[in-house]
């Protein structure tokens, strides 16, 4: 029996280069192999930006044009919003009923986003509470594997926290889900934080070749080359973390050159902007020919939640008859 496979990506803006070689690329792949469900996490957007929702529909939309061109194919994979699946709403609810609060109190990004996101009021139940909403995802597709990057683990040993306690409760109702540990190495923003749309540090997907060139010539290097001649340590290198998932071919040159001074800065990044100019062409053309179909991502989501609905249906019914809901 195939692997079935949960992923999903909250509708903030547009993808960027951290989403396509952390994630996305994964998740191309897999649905060659396994059975993915790939959802638009709208509620899980709503624990940050609950403030200003005016362009969640439209960031949901663009999500799914950015899947689709990237290569996500909805005839193999069941591509669908979170809130169009009242299930996931209420399996949360039943969930939340058996999940200590410290658990949720130490999970380390709770901490990590109120200290990055000060400017934003996120002393919520929802914020606090949305390691519970993902375990609703992962659990109500009955996952197998989830693919996630090494500051995700935490969030996933939650949901296998949760799952065995609720099988201790109420008998053995699911098996614990294991991760997809991403290979690709952390990506970094501009400011040498990991890329993020909450940051403001990202290259989009579908920014023009202009803007990508001007994003990456700001990107922080190592501190240590403080003039053209002094050689550097390309692990300090925000660049040079990019350049190992855009210019493998040329990963050792472009070591070299760095430690030895044989290129600046400048010359180094502007070398990478090319490559990256240069690989998110096609991603490009595709978008564009997407986006003249108006309607087309709702279509696509659509079919792909008539494909959870059966699935999510049955898993709901036996946790409410395990709890005594029925």
């Amino acid at each position: 029996m195939a692997r079935r496979i949960l992923t999903g990506y909250r509708p903030t803006g547009k993808l960027h280069l951290g989403n396509l070689h952390g994630n996305l690329k994964g998740m191309i792949e897999l649905q060659q192999e396994a059975e993915c469900y790939f959802f638009i996490a709208d509620w899980h957007a709503l624990t940050t930006d609950y403030q200003d929702p005016s362009q969640l529909r439209t960031y949901s939309e663009e999500m799914v044009l950015d899947w689709l061109a990237a290569g996500i194919d909805p005839e193999k994979a069941a591509v669908y919003r979170q809130s169009d699946l009242p299930q996931v709403a209420e399996f949360q609810l039943y969930l939340s009923m058996i999940t200590p609060l410290g658990w949720l109190e130490r999970v380390p990004s709770f901490k990590e986003q109120q200290e990055q996101l000060q400017g934003k009021d996120i002393s919520t139940h929802g914020f606090l509470g949305y390691p519970v909403l993902q375990a609703a995802d992962i659990l109500i597709v009955r996952a197998d594997a989830v693919p996630v990057g090494e500051d995700q683990l935490p969030h996933l040993e939650l949901t296998r926290e949760i799952v065995r306690r609720f099988n201790f409760l109420y008998g053995e109702t699911f098996d614990e889900p294991q991760s997809l540990l991403s290979q690709t190495p952390r990506i970094p923003g501009t400011d040498g934080r990991k890329m993020s749309k909450s940051y403001g540090n990202f290259i989009s997907l579908t920014d023009p070749p202009e803007e990508i060139r001007k994003k990456i010539l700001s990107m922080l290097t190592d501190p240590a080359r403080r003039t053209r001649k002094d050689p550097g340590d390309p692990e300090k290198c925000s660049a040079f973390q990019l350049h190992k998932v855009n210019t493998a071919d040329r990963l050792n040159e472009v070591a070299e050159k760095c430690r030895t001074a044989g290129w600046g800065c400048v010359e180094c990044k502007g070398i990478l902007a090319e490559k990256v100019v240069e690989s998110l062409l096609p991603f490009q053309e595709r978008r564009r020919d997407l986006e003249a179909r108006p309607g087309y991502a709702w279509e696509v989501m659509e079919r792909g939640l008539e494909k959870v609905k059966p699935l999510a249906r049955g898993v709901l019914a036996d946790v409410r008859t395990r709890m005594g809901i029925d």
